[in-house]
């Protein structure tokens, strides 16, 4: 059994060679802003970000999407030419 003494034991490098360290970008608090105005707060590896839609003007969830009609294509045409 090998102990563990924070050195790579892995076939692509020399042994006793160390990882490199602090090479990860640092992770943290974020804000994500919207264009109505909407801030989330949430963690990333960016400062900032900007964002055109989210949950709170989005249509899918304010409940005002369109309905959509449900007919289908030979109906509509023959709908529109059967005068």
């Amino acid at each position: 059994m090998l102990k563990y003494t924070g050195k790579i034991m892995n076939s692509r490098y020399k042994e006793g060679q160390i990882m490199k360290k602090d090479i990860q970008p640092k992770y943290g608090a974020t804000e994500i802003t919207c264009a109505c105005g909407n801030v989330i707060k949430t963690n990333s590896i960016k400062p900032s970000m900007k964002t055109d839609t989210c949950s709170a003007c989005h249509p899918f969830f304010t409940g005002q999407k369109q309905l959509v009609s449900s007919k289908g294509r030979a109906a509509k045409f023959m709908e529109k030419y059967s005068k």
